[in-house]
């Protein structure tokens, strides 16, 4: 089994914090969303992962490459690194990778976490994951029949057809069938909004016979903006201390502070007359002093003086010493 995961541009919904690191690396709950989403892709699929395909902009750099050739050995997985340097869309960004697309494939795009207990169906040629959604307008939707089977695919509809949206996972029986038909695309030049979808080659293949089937999932988890991002990493934290995880680092410097899980504190964090949680995660050798912090995502390397934080989020190396609540600064900013 090989993953592809397109993981775009570096975001600027989420600016700062994706001015210096892309939002694929940021990390919940003490790991990057990447990093997580393949891990909870491999639990679904129970399958050895052979090989994750990341397609990047040539201008993450190498640090970016490395750090993601390192979460695929983590899976025990190789690491291939695919360059997308012009946004031509979905299908033209998989293609990117169309070396690593032989036999069963998953297609994964970087910005979304989830929680799922099914068995993926691999006699189908294609599962595409989805959730139930209270708003389908906004998404991308299948149409199933009354065989559970996937007939259409719908976007962002104006009137009700469907409440199961599409949440960006797809698993391909045939990496190179999906190959043929995003060539295809790209050879005729088969353009929607200016780019080529993924969603014109499913529907190619869906008229061609093959099955497509759901992969239903119970969490699906957004990180498409700061308030949003901060919500998932309190949910994942919820999941893991549900999971009886301990996510605070042993070498943390406790001085008359207070933890309140679920939380992941990383290591050489240093907490002095401080409340931390619920829902916090510190990045390692942050400190933290005369500040409560709840609802929060603070990165590595900062310094947190005099806040009190809630729904807040500060990237790496930053300084904040202040009366605001609810924050949003990147790396190496100082606001005091």
């Amino acid at each position: 089994m090989k993953i592809i995961v397109p993981m775009a541009g570096r975001g600027s919904r989420l600016r700062p914090h994706t001015l210096t690191v892309p939002k694929p690396l940021i990390p919940i709950a003490g790991k990057p969303i990447v990093h997580r989403l393949v891990e909870d892709i491999a639990k679904v699929l129970n399958d050895k992962i052979e090989e994750i395909a990341f397609i990047i902009h040539e201008s993450f750099g190498k640090d970016v490459e490395k750090d993601l050739i390192t979460i695929a050995e983590k899976l025990g997985a190789k690491g291939t690194i695919c360059y997308q340097n012009e946004a031509l869309g979905t299908a033209h960004a998989i293609l990117c990778a169309k070396e690593s697309m032989q036999g069963p494939i998953v297609v994964a795009y970087a910005d979304t976490l989830f929680r799922a207990d099914f068995n993926l169906d691999k006699d189908a040629d294609s599962v595409i994951w989805v959730k139930q959604v209270k708003d389908p307008s906004a998404f991308g939707v299948v149409k199933m029949n009354d065989k559970k089977q996937i007939i259409d695919f719908v976007e962002k509809p104006k009137e009700f057809v469907s409440d199961l949206a599409i949440i960006g996972i797809y698993y391909f029986k045939s990496g190179e069938t999906l190959r043929s038909e995003l060539e295809y695309l790209l050879d005729n030049n088969i353009i929607k909004g200016g780019e080529y979808q993924l969603t014109d080659a499913l529907e190619n293949m869906k008229q061609k016979g093959m099955l497509f089937m759901p992969g239903q999932v119970d969490e699906w988890m957004d990180c498409g903006n700061k308030n949003v991002t901060v919500d998932t990493n309190n949910r994942m934290l919820d999941f893991l201390e549900a999971e009886n995880a301990n996510y605070i680092s042993p070498t943390v410097v406790n001085e008359n502070s207070t933890i309140i899980p679920p939380c992941f504190i990383g290591d050489n964090v240093v907490l002095r007359n401080a409340t931390v949680g619920p829902n916090v995660s510190l990045g390692e050798n942050t400190k933290v002093e005369n500040a409560t912090i709840k609802n929060s995502l603070i990165q590595t390397n900062s310094i947190i003086r005099n806040a009190n934080l809630d729904n807040a989020m500060v990237g790496n190396h930053a300084v904040y010493d202040g009366k605001h609540t609810n924050i949003s600064i990147g790396d190496y900013s100082v606001l005091e």
